[in-house]
């Protein structure tokens, strides 16, 4: 078969690119493998961000809600007269209502009463995440539950698989309602789902979380679940620990000693 100038030209280019390809790969592929192996190299220390309550230390000012006010000033979130369109990110119930299998009828109830501060337990399987039709909820590799108000559409599906109450829904336009808009942080619109999301725009400056910051008793321990050396995880090994219906095969962030 006759092969002419342009064909042989065209050839050989071809079969150069392929080369090059394949030598850049090749290359790429030992980097990456040399890094991998290199001896007394560390390895990437995992992380899940997560929280300890210590409801001991909360039960020393059963009035306090800084936590609250911190959380709510740092995120525009509304304060609503109507108690049906309630937005919440950190809200506070009774130790009884929060942990009823907690109770005993002849035990003495020392944390009856007690208010508990509650928000997103960030689940390592999150029912929110598996229902949203447009993935509007997700959780990030570091653990972390987010939200994007651009892509929710309203439906509430995440709502009713939360079996925490953790999400709140804008059933009017919530910006009328915020005294001080924090201009470091978007505001939502009607018609979205919201929820608490462990103050990531603060971790991403390696800032603590608002309510951590804020609580007088420090209460509030925040860290890095993965790591064994965290302060989470040395309060963990020391104290009893309870979490919200563990049971439900959710795995939640947030654990509180009592």
């Amino acid at each position: 078969m006759k092969i002419t100038r342009k064909d042989f030209l065209r050839l050989s280019g071809l079969s150069f690119l392929a080369a090059g390809t394949l030598e850049a790969a090749r290359a790429v592929a030992g980097s990456d493998s040399s890094a991998q192996n290199s001896p007394g190299k560390p390895s990437a220390q995992p992380v899940r961000w997560g929280m300890v309550v210590d409801v001991q230390k909360c039960r020393k000012d059963q009035g306090c809600d800084a936590c609250i006010g911190a959380c709510n000033s740092a995120h525009n979130v509304p304060h609503l007269a109507d108690p049906k369109h309630e937005v919440k990110w950190i809200w506070t119930e009774p130790f009884e209502n929060v942990f009823p299998f907690e109770q005993s009828e002849y035990a003495q109830q020392t944390d009856a009463g007690i208010p508990i501060p509650l928000m997103c337990n960030h689940c390592a399987s999150p029912p929110c995440v598996h229902v949203c039709p447009t993935q509007a909820t997700w959780k990030r590799d570091d653990g972390i539950v987010m939200m994007d108000w651009h892509r929710c559409i309203g439906c509430r599906y995440c709502m009713a698989a939360c079996p925490y109450g953790s999400r709140s829904f804008n059933w009017v336009d919530p910006r009328p309602a915020i005294a001080h808009i924090n201009p470091d942080f978007p505001t939502r619109t009607k018609g979205v789902v919201e929820k608490c999301n462990f103050c990531e725009e603060r971790l991403a400056q390696g800032l603590r979380p608002a309510c951590v910051e804020a609580c007088p008793e420090k209460a509030l321990v925040f860290g890095n679940l993965a790591d064994p050396n965290s302060e989470p995880r040395q309060l963990l090994r020391k104290r009893f620990a309870v979490q919200r219906e563990p049971e439900l095969g959710t795995g939640p962030s947030i654990y509180y000693l009592v």
